[in-house]
């Protein structure tokens, strides 16, 4: 191998490193759900390669409205899945989509783009 072919394969294994380390364990930000004055939590999330907040706090047997705000044409973001809600919404680009919930078991919940390239959390406590 010469020198340009050694350059290349470092290279591309470094960016292969880095966008393991984007998806999987970079911080996400938390943030915990505002009760509005009819007891429902709201939160915002923004959807722009990424959910932020990624990670998202509520409280169990309370109402919860999730407003997704999607600041993107990005294919991957067109779709929210939450199975364990049973919640599959089409975000449409620069527009928010309201999602509203019961959840009424404490855990970790997963939700993720049509890809599953996207990833959040909703835990429950």
């Amino acid at each position: 191998m010469d020198t340009a072919e050694i350059m290349v394969t470092v290279g591309g294994l470094a960016l292969a490193v880095f966008v393991v380390w984007y998806f999987f364990f970079s911080s996400r930000q938390t943030a915990a759900a505002v009760s509005s004055s009819g007891g429902v939590q709201e939160v915002a999330v923004t959807v722009k390669g990424g959910y932020s907040p990624a990670v998202i706090e509520v409280e169990r047997g309370k109402p919860v409205q999730l407003s997704f705000y999607r600041d993107e044409e990005n294919s991957c973001s067109e779709e929210l899945l939450m199975p364990d809600f049973s919640v599959r919404r089409d975000l449409p680009a620069f527009k928010t989509t309201l999602v509203e919930l019961l959840p009424q078991q404490a855990g970790t919940f997963e939700f993720t783009c049509g890809m599953g390239m996207l990833r959040g959390s909703l835990v429950v406590k």
